[in-house]
């Protein structure tokens, strides 16, 4: 059942909610929306999970104003979110932006109503490289081959990163739809969200998660390298990394049966 919430004046998000049971909230990655979970989305309820999914502000049917893209609002609306529908005991589960997201939710609201991370290729701690941190792109690459290219043929540089996601080859009307998710995205949202990609830096953050963390990553990712994760598990006290041998970024969908599998374990698993 799909709701609005509003986040702050005139400014609201869309948010499905299916399902009955255990509270997982799922945060998706740039530059789509929540149906990219639409194969999450069709097994979990079935599982006793109520699935909830967000479409960032600037994102699939939510509002798309032209301010609020960086960490500290895009956290602030999860909260509101969780605060609207009443929510405790979430298992907040973000995948690759979503994922960043996540961990900076748990640093700024002190993991406010949630009991359980899982964190799905995510983009974190950082996505561009930095002192002590050589993975990813440089910022200057990221701005070259992202953020440039999206002012010229958004499309064409959509195209070009969905060629990047997954490490299996899937039917082209799969691929079709996907790049259609990115297309529902406003182009200033992508914009703006690709220069926080760029800028943030959640270091600091990792220390402050003390939930049960679960990490799920492929070993074959292109945007989010393998590197990432093991960085998230040095910095997560008590974390366990999940590798998916086959998948690149998409592990969701490459590993669809593996994927599903492990997440509805750590969902259902004892505290």
């Amino acid at each position: 059942m799909g709701r609005y919430v509003q986040v702050e004046p005139n400014v609201s998000v869309f948010v499905e909610d299916i399902g009955q049971g255990t509270p997982v909230v799922f945060l998706h990655g740039w530059p789509v929306n929540y149906k990219m979970f639409e194969y999450q989305l069709n097994v979990l309820p079935n599982h006793g999970i109520r699935a909830i999914a967000i479409d960032f502000r600037g994102y699939g049917k939510s509002g798309a104003p032209s301010t609020g893209y960086d960490y500290d609002r895009m956290a602030d609306d999860v909260r509101a979110v969780i605060d609207d529908l009443e929510l405790s005991d979430v298992v907040l589960a973000g995948f690759s932006m979503g994922g960043a997201i996540a961990v900076h939710y748990m640093a700024r609201h002190a993991g406010h109503g949630v009991s359980k991370l899982a964190l799905l290729s995510a983009a974190a701690p950082v996505f561009t490289q930095r002192d002590g941190y050589p993975y990813g792109l440089t910022p200057a690459q990221l701005t070259e081959q992202i953020i440039e290219p999206i002012f010229a043929d958004r499309p064409k540089l959509l195209e070009t990163f969905g060629g990047m996601f997954f490490a299996k080859q899937h039917s082209q009307p799969f691929m079709d739809w996907f790049h259609a998710l990115g297309m529902e995205a406003s182009s200033y949202s992508t914009i703006n969200s690709a220069i926080a990609l760029r800028d943030e830096d959640l270091r600091g953050d990792l220390s402050s998660i003390q939930v049960p963390t679960a990490i799920l990553h492929g070993k074959k990712d292109e945007i989010c390298p393998f590197e990432f994760a093991e960085e998230m598990h040095k910095g997560i006290a008590g974390s366990q990394l999940i590798a998916f041998e086959e998948s690149g970024h998409g592990a969701f969908y490459d590993e669809l049966e593996k994927f599903n599998a492990e997440l509805i374990r750590f969902i259902k698993s004892e505290l």
